[in-house]
């Protein structure tokens, strides 16, 4: 399939936000339907155990590990890879820093409350660090900075899953890194068609997410 040279997608939000959920969602959507076959995921929490195993959740450890990802992105970018990213990143000099360093990127907020996102927590990790169980959480005793001016701006409360990935592909459409699809013009919603097999796939992951 055509496509411009690579990319960086960059999902950040708070813990529980939404960010694996979409990722794992559009790099279904590149790899299955658009033909991508040469792109990587980078999760925050799988980076986290192979990348970046020993840091810790100070500031300076958590810029190290952005910096790490970013590293990681800008060679394969620079190598024709796109690549998708789904990390906390609470801070916005470490983000704006990435993006200097990768160039073809692409910043997406998931925007989610803490208590919005604590509803939504099925891992139980918003109530164990209210009750101190685990210190430096995102949300509760440490700070989330949004971003001044990302790409997109998602409410991943407030919208399905299936909006917001149809609304970063038309992004990525409109920024030149993929052609549209079907050659329709335009943007409504609903224009991509899925078979009865790709969503049966997509709930399938929504599910072992814990979305649905």
């Amino acid at each position: 399939m055509p496509h411009s040279p690579a990319f960086t997608v960059w999902f950040t939000g708070l813990p529980q936000s939404g960010k694996s959920t979409l990722a794992d969602l559009l790099a279904y959507e590149l790899r299955e339907v658009r033909g991508l076959s040469a792109l990587e995921i980078l999760d925050g929490d799988v980076i986290r155990t192979e990348l970046s195993r020993g840091l810790g959740f100070s500031r300076e450890d958590r810029d190290e590990n952005i910096r790490r990802i970013a590293f990681v992105c800008k060679v394969l970018t620079r190598a024709g890879v796109p690549n998708i990213v789904a990390a906390v990143s609470p801070y916005r000099e470490a983000r704006e820093q990435a993006r200097a360093s990768i160039g073809r990127f692409v910043e997406v907020y998931c925007a989610a409350t803490a208590d919005q996102c604590a509803d939504r927590d099925y891992k139980g990790n918003y109530a164990k660090a209210k009750a101190g169980e685990i210190a430096h959480f995102t949300g509760v005793d440490d700070p989330y900075e949004p971003p001044a001016s990302p790409e997109l701006t998602l409410d991943t409360v407030g919208r399905s899953p299936e909006d917001c990935l149809a609304e970063i592909m038309q992004k990525l459409e409109s920024l030149g890194y993929l052609t549209p699809a079907g050659g329709a013009g335009g943007g409504g919603g609903g224009d991509q068609a899925y078979s009865a097999d790709e969503e049966a796939e997509v709930a399938s992951r929504l599910e072992s997410l814990g979305y649905m």
